[in-house]
């Protein structure tokens, strides 16, 4: 099988990258000088720069008057149609959540017409395909008129402002280009990871009530071929509200055409490369994104237009010392909030050079990112703790092998980093000489909250700790009893006093349960259910989640969307999840199954269970653990203790705290007895 030669879209373009091109007009006012003054004097700082003097001063004003601080960057940063008459209108009590108001402008003209004017051979994006050596270099330019040729598409076929569709794609220039379509004539994007199963498509499109879903024939990963379009083909038929389906080619493979199907690049081949853009409200939707909670159905969190897409250009600049020419590498998937705000829009919005990788960090060997590095030139690297423990077990000489002398950033999202990778990543990867950022947000701030930089010049960074909130993130150590925790060497509950532009603003269709997720465990504050510990110093290290969340690789999973799965199965009355540490993808799922009194062999039944969950959520939750117990522990109310089944299996069972509220104590020397014979088992290799 040939993968094509075109990059899905946009005809065939050089392989020859002709220089990096000259500074894309940056404005010298606001977050120009913002970058200059947080780093140092790097020559003469800019007029009216001398008011942001240092980070303690610029956090201090951002903390105390958010309005004189983000205004000014609002207008400075973006282009708008309509300039806003409030900065923010915000109160963490009910939920309102406003910036901007009274603004209009349009997204796709902040990415792409604005650097068109100024330097249209720029180049926007390097697509660094499956196969290493076959990067794709696009222009902005180019960008933009593929963008809308694909607006005027959605258009042709029946897409309005403020209709939402869903975008199942690879790594790729045209599913940026699909985002950046919907966001020029005001649809809504929904982009769901293309690891996703077919159930999982099919009740995020329900939900957002997506007319249209842009996909792929198939996809290249790894040097395999993934079936997308079989998996859209039997999603959409649980889908009443999909109208059309717009099949792109990643391969020369031919698939099988529905009555839906519409050939993406025909129909884009005849339409024009002009769209009008449409304004837009700065509180109008921009995208859904769907991410995991410790119950229930993943919510379909909201992010609007104008402060998201400031917040992440600022922390793009700020965080990962930008500067303009430079070629940023973050490998994160579209799929997840990483990929939009620091793949597509933060970049796109700065006129950076941003990477876009479709492969994996093992393909074709593990050299695959220094290899990709050494020849982009990457200036900044922006990658996942269960990505660099892979690598290190590879030992040091695939690092080594490479030119890495590009690099100036190195970065780390997803999880909070172990010692051990970090110390790797910062003297094997760095050479000791690269600034490493541990980075700390979540799908619903939008953007990075907690970073090493931006900092003052020379201010320490500690291993594996992210360290200080960005400008305009307050944050707060909440005790057991709901009160704030003063001083440092304290651990507590992590939440923020004050709203930011890039927090989400809702639940899509459900606000009520985004004041119960983020706001009632602490009325006035946004609970980030992540647990932190505040040094001395002031700052801050991450210590996990203390939800009924697990991280996979990075990938957020609620516990209850497992359970859900396998309770499916006719055999298992009851299930039980928990997270359980794994040495390289930070957590798995561990599940404890209940089997009726007549069920035969249970091999069986946990062969069928792990094929359930791949097909209702993805293969990256079928847990790697699953053990047969009796019954679960439950209290006298009929709460399954989950706490203690983290004990057992993390070998804390002399130490687990109050059982007094447990039905029957002596289950847990049953439980016990089971998850040792269990280990025993694996040990033994049987």
């Amino acid at each position: 099988m040939a993968a094509r030669s075109l990059a899905c879209g946009f005809g065939r373009i050089p392989g020859i990258l002709q220089g990096r091109g000259g500074p894309r007009g940056w404005r010298l006012r606001g977050v120009s000088a913002l970058l200059r003054a947080a780093h140092g004097p790097r020559g003469s700082a800019p007029a009216g720069a001398a008011q942001y003097a240092s980070y303690p001063t610029l956090s201090e004003q951002a903390a105390r008057q958010p309005a004189a601080f983000w205004g000014p960057l609002a207008r400075d940063t973006l282009v708008w149609d309509t300039p806003y008459h409030t900065v923010l209108d915000c109160d963490l009590n009910s939920g309102k959540l406003g910036w901007f108001l009274g603004g209009q402008l349009n997204v796709s003209v902040n990415c792409l017409d604005q650097h068109v004017q100024k330097s249209p051979e720029s180049i926007a994006l390097i697509w660094e395909r499956d196969e290493p050596g076959t990067e794709v270099r696009i222009t902005y330019r180019e960008l933009l008129e593929t963008t809308c040729r694909l607006a005027n598409t959605l258009k042709r076929h029946g897409v309005h402002r403020g209709d939402r569709v869903a975008i199942y794609m690879s790594v790729s220039p045209l599913a940026v280009a699909a985002m950046l379509a919907c966001a020029r004539i005001g649809a809504v994007h929904t982009v769901i990871f293309a690891g996703f199963s077919a159930q999982s498509l099919a009740g995020r499109i329900n939900d957002a009530k997506c007319k249209v879903v842009i996909t792929f024939n198939q996809v290249l990963r790894g040097g395999r071929v993934v079936e997308l379009k079989k998996i859209v083909d039997e999603a959409v038929k649980l889908c009443p509200t999909v109208q059309h389906v717009l099949v792109a080619h990643r391969t020369d493979n031919k698939v099988h055409m529905g009555h839906l199907d519409i050939p993406l690049e025909q129909e884009m081949a005849k339409e024009d490369p002009v769209c009008a853009p449409e304004s837009m409200g700065s509180e109008d939707m921009l995208f859904l994104l769907y991410t995991s909670g410790s119950t229930g159905m993943p919510k379909g969190l909201v992010h609007t237009q104008a402060g998201y897409l400031l917040y992440s250009a600022v922390t793009h600049r700020l965080v990962f010392d930008y500067r303009p020419g430079d070629v940023f590498g973050c490998v994160a998937d579209i799929g997840w909030i990483t990929g939009h705000s620091y793949v597509v829009y933060g970049p796109l919005c700065n006129g950076a050079t941003s990477v876009l990788f479709e492969s994996t960090p093992v393909y074709p060997d593990a050299g695959r990112y220094w290899e990709t590095v050494q020849r982009l030139k990457i200036n900044q690297f922006y990658g996942a703790p269960t990505a660099f423990r892979l690598l290190l077990k590879y030992g040091d000489s695939w690092v080594r092998k490479y030119d890495r002398s590009s690099l100036r950033t190195l970065g780390s999202v997803g999880e909070p980093i172990n010692r051990e990778a970090w110390e790797w990543l910062h003297n094997v990867v760095g050479d000791r000489r690269c600034t490493l950022v541990d980075t700390w947000w979540q799908t619903e701030t939008g953007g990075i909250c907690i970073a090493p930089r931006p900092s003052e010049e020379g201010a320490e960074i500690l291993p594996a700790m992210a360290m200080r909130p960005f400008f305009g993130i307050v944050l707060a150590l909440m005790d057991e009893k709901g009160k704030v925790m003063e001083g440092g060497n304290v651990s507590g509950a992590l939440c923020i006093s004050q709203a930011w532009p890039g927090i989400a603003r809702t639940i899509y269709g459900d606000h009520q349960r985004f004041m119960e997720a983020y706001f009632k465990a602490y009325p006035g504050y946004y609970f980030t259910g992540d647990g932190a510990y505040r040094t001395e110093e002031g700052y801050y290290q991450i210590t996990g989640r203390m939800d009924d969340v697990i991280n996979i690789s990075g990938h957020r999973l609620g516990t209850a969307e497992v359970e859900d799965a396998m309770a499916s199965h006719p055999a298992v009355p009851e299930t039980a999840v928990i997270g359980y540490p794994h040495s390289i993808k930070g957590e798995v799922p561990f599940a404890f199954v209940v089997l009726k009194d007549d069920t035969g062999d249970s091999d069986v039944v946990i062969r069928e269970l792990r094929s359930n969950v791949a097909t209702k959520i993805a293969k990256y939750a079928v847990p790697d653990h699953i053990l047969v117990v009796k019954r679960l522990p439950k209290t006298r109310s009929g709460k399954v203790m989950r706490r203690l089944l983290r004990k057992i299996v993390t070998g804390k069972a002399e130490d687990l705290g109050d059982t007094t509220t447990l039905e029957d104590p002596s289950i847990i020397m049953e439980i016990l007895s089971a998850y040792q014979k269990h280990r025993d088992k694996g040990a033994s290799g049987q």
